[in-house]
């Protein structure tokens, strides 16, 4: 079959930025190998694509909507109450941004739209199922399929961690469900051909009248040009290292009181890559343990793994993660990943490639961490076939190129040309 025209709407694609931006831009490349791909994003990625030697006009059109974008981001900016903080308000924000944005995009592509230069549309970002797109809609009414999705994000915070919800300024989280009253969110998922849940719990949140079009695909993915080759750790010793923002959620404090028996009789090292507010109070807790932690504060994402290879075992306690996008970097590189079996993470992760602690209070986790932590400190060797899983499940499900493979069957289900909807990994 022929490859399908695709139009392809990433607000947020950069091949210089991580999280978001990132996605959309890796999902994008991957996809004009497997489809013919014209890619809209928002003029503030412009010079990095180019950069990275795309050509304006051909491969992708830049859309300036930047005169309303950033007098909003300003009022979020208030809104989040903090640096890194009040996520939900910056994506509520960032909702109101988007209308604006769609708007430009229909209003240049709607002429290619109507004279049938593509076959269907597909919104890779934003992510946030908060997020409405009026597109869906108008590509309805002129016959193109709209693909949308993944969709993800919006992950409740676990009831034992109110104390954390407060300290990162998430008053708005409290109204989140209000987002599904945002206008044009009901028209989108019932205009969508097919839309694209990156996480279990996303899913559950799409109404019971919309999942016959509903597909599981988590939506992190591998560049294999970028995460290469294998931990030179060995498995003689727990050589652990933590990976993220030093925030309150995340639990690198968690982390170190589990740790600490271990790192202070040199069982144990751990390496934390990243900073942020909780740096000081993790230096002071770390002061009574020797040289056994290193912190290296924020590091280029391509450094990253220089100092992942060096450990084997990714010791991650975050209990509000949307993707999970580390651990995967981690399996990539041959570590084991180390968790709460919560959210993403927890739905990348089993006993295989491996091991979970389960979400509870604050002391459940440090216990149970404390305890995941000594087994594998009495006998190190039982993550060498762990490591060996991970990386293997990486290269078989969630490597970029295995990623576009498997949108371009859901787009040639959404466009007819297969009677299955695809199903990547059943239950």
């Amino acid at each position: 079959m022929a490859k399908p025209r695709v139009l392809i709407i990433a607000e947020a694609a950069n091949p210089d930025w991580v999280s978001v931006p990132l996605i959309g831009w890796s999902l994008s490349r991957a996809l004009r190998d497997v489809a013919d791909v014209h890619v809209v994003t928002q003029v503030r990625n412009r010079e990095a694509i180019l950069r990275a030697g795309w050509i304006e006009g051909q491969d992708f059109t830049a859309i300036d909507s930047e005169a309303v974008a950033r007098r909003l981001w300003k009022i979020g900016d208030v809104l989040k109450m903090g640096d890194g903080k009040g996520w939900t308000a910056l994506q509520a924000v960032a909702a109101l941004s988007y209308y604006d944005f769609e708007r430009r995009v229909w209003r240049q592509f709607a002429p290619d739209l109507r004279a049938g230069r593509y076959d269907l549309v597909h919104r890779i970002t934003p992510l946030s199922p908060t997020t409405p797109s009026t597109l869906a809609a108008r590509c309805r009414r002129i016959g193109v399929p709209f693909v949308l999705g993944p969709l993800n994000g919006g992950v409740p915070w676990p009831p034992s961690f109110e104390a954390e919800r407060r300290r990162e300024r998430e008053w708005l989280s409290y109204l989140r469900s209000a987002y599904r009253l945002l206008p044009g969110r009901a028209g989108m998922l019932k205009s969508a051909a097919a839309i694209i849940a990156g996480s279990r719990h996303t899913a559950s949140e799409i109404p019971a009248r919309f999942q016959d079009k509903l597909v599981y695909l988590p939506e992190n993915g591998i560049d294999p040009q970028r995460f290469t080759g294998t931990s030179q750790a060995g498995h003689d010793k727990v050589a652990a290292c933590f990976v993220g923002r030093l925030v309150p959620y995340k639990g690198p404090d968690m982390l170190l009181e589990a740790a600490a028996p271990l790192l202070r009789d040199g069982r144990m090292t751990l390496d934390i890559v990243g900073d942020g507010p909780m740096m000081p109070k993790l230096r002071t807790m770390a002061e009574d343990l020797g040289d056994a932690v290193r912190f290296h504060g924020w590091l280029a994402h391509q450094n990253v793994q220089t100092v992942m290879k060096s450990c084997n075992l990714l010791s991650f306690p975050s209990i509000r993660e949307f993707g999970g996008g580390v651990v995967l970097e981690a399996m990539a590189l041959g570590i084991v990943p180390l968790i709460v079996d919560y959210a993403g993470p927890g739905e990348l992760v089993d006993d295989t490639v491996g091991r979970k602690v389960p979400i509870g209070t604050r002391d459940d986790i440090i216990a149970g961490f404390r305890q995941e932590l000594a087994r594998i400190a009495e006998d190190p060797s039982v993550l060498a076939p762990l490591a060996a899983a991970a990386k293997s499940r990486v290269e078989a499900d969630f490597i970029w190129p295995r990623k576009a493979a498997q949108i371009t069957e859901i787009y040639r289900w959404a466009l007819g040309e297969t009677a299955h909807k695809p199903d990547f990994f059943p239950r």
